[in-house]
């Protein structure tokens, strides 16, 4: 099996300061570049997923903004590849899934921003496609939410998403169980 790992969404706009700071925003970055770490160590494939919009309404992610830049925690190198999306699922409109197959990959460590919209569109997408998928939790984050009147802390919001993708969509997993598991 050929594993790739793939960063979605993780940009200052989420981060303290942002224009929508995620809850545990700095946390979940911090996981995310461990991983991003055992990647390049072990040199397996990397991809950076970026979203700009492209309403000229928008209030985060704005072209030419230091929002939209990735997070220096995850910070692309030169030679790694970067795709830049405008619709949460990172497989839309990018060369996202071409590239993967280019790579013969089977097998994709997912982790990023914000996990009940471009991760959950993202991972769904790729069990569609076929991948095997890895998603690392610890390495996501989200925001608190209301829905008819009721308020839904971030950290009730993520685990509701990550139950709902892990067994059938991704297997959700800790930083130490994909950098440590021999693959």
């Amino acid at each position: 099996m050929t594993r790739a790992l793939v960063i979605v969404d993780i940009q200052n706009d989420y981060f303290p300061g942002g224009a929508l700071p995620l809850s545990g925003s700095v946390e979940a970055g911090q996981k995310a570049s461990e991983v991003l770490a055992h990647f390049r160590k072990t040199e397996q494939p990397i991809v950076h997923i970026q979203h700009i919009q492209q309403d000229s309404d928008a209030s985060f992610f704005v072209a030419g903004s230091v929002g939209v830049e990735i997070h220096e925690l995850v910070r692309p190198l030169d030679s790694e590849t970067h795709f830049v999306k405008h619709t949460p699922n990172a497989f839309s409109g990018t060369e996202l899934l071409q590239h993967l197959r280019d790579l013969n990959v089977d097998d994709l460590v997912v982790v990023g921003m914000m996990t009940h919209m471009c991760i959950d569109s993202t991972v769904r997408a790729a069990f569609d496609y076929g991948f095997s998928v890895d998603l690392v939790g610890e390495a996501c984050a989200t925001y608190e939410q209301t829905y008819s009147g009721i308020t839904l802390p971030a950290e009730v919001i993520h685990a509701t998403f990550l139950a709902a993708l892990d067994g059938t969509f991704a297997t959700v997993r800790t930083v130490k169980e994909v950098t440590t598991d021999g693959k």
